[in-house]
């Protein structure tokens, strides 16, 4: 089955890299395009969409940034399944830091080009970097991300207002995740420990849900 696969912000398919699947899946890895000035995430999504092929059957899967996209995605296209990691599919599901920050509009205030600073504060604390080759590819992966696309992404997420949840639709979520972090979120499968870097981190565990929801094994 052709699955889309839709990386996180600023990032791109690297961060997908370690994923071992069935070869009846697929992959295809969407390519960012540039957004329009003030453009809704929604929108930037239904724009993205015209590269899939409806024509046949086809899954989605989204990480982070990327899973929102998809969730977008989903309720405009019909997927057979979309899959969602360390996302979320709801604007109350976003940490309230977020909220206040978007009430604020303090973005506007801050430099595209600072948003890129890679420390070990953002690697070791927010996304859970553990090791050096982990910290290298985040490093590469910031570097190479264009920060004015980085800039509207997070504007977009802080103005979405998305209050639907699409048919279909699973999420997974970590235990340890510092970015996209929600009480009342309920994940359909947890990775205990996981980070926000855990679609690289447990790539093995995570290989295996895709597959179980993608190939209708031992899914309800």
């Amino acid at each position: 089955m052709n699955t889309y696969f839709i990386s996180g912000l600023g990032a791109d398919k690297r961060i997908f890299s370690k994923l071992k699947l069935n070869e009846k899946i697929n992959i295809i890895h969407v390519d960012w395009i540039s957004p329009v000035k003030d453009e809704s995430l929604a929108a930037y999504a239904e724009r993205l969409s015209s590269i899939i092929d409806q024509s046949q059957p086809f899954a989605l899967v989204g990480v982070s940034f990327g899973g929102m996209i998809a969730v977008e995605i989903a309720k405009v296209l019909n997927p057979v399944s979309t899959i969602i990691i360390s996302s979320t599919m709801l604007r109350n599901h976003l940490p309230a830091l977020y909220h206040f920050a978007g009430r604020l509009g303090i973005l506007k205030f801050i430099l595209a080009k600072l948003l890129k600073s890679s420390n070990k504060l953002t690697q070791n604390y927010y996304f859970g970097t553990k090791s050096s080759s982990e910290k290298t590819l985040l490093s590469k992966i910031i570097k190479d991300t264009d920060p004015f696309f980085l800039k509207w992404a997070i504007g977009s997420i802080l103005s979405w207002r998305n209050k639907t949840i699409p048919e279909r639709i699973y999420h997974i979520h970590g235990t340890s995740d510092k970015i996209l972090y929600s009480k009342i979120a309920k994940p359909d499968f947890v990775i205990h420990n996981g980070t926000h870097f855990m679609v690289y981190q447990n790539a093995k565990e995570i290989s295996g849900i895709i597959e179980k929801i993608i190939l209708n094994i031992g899914i309800d």
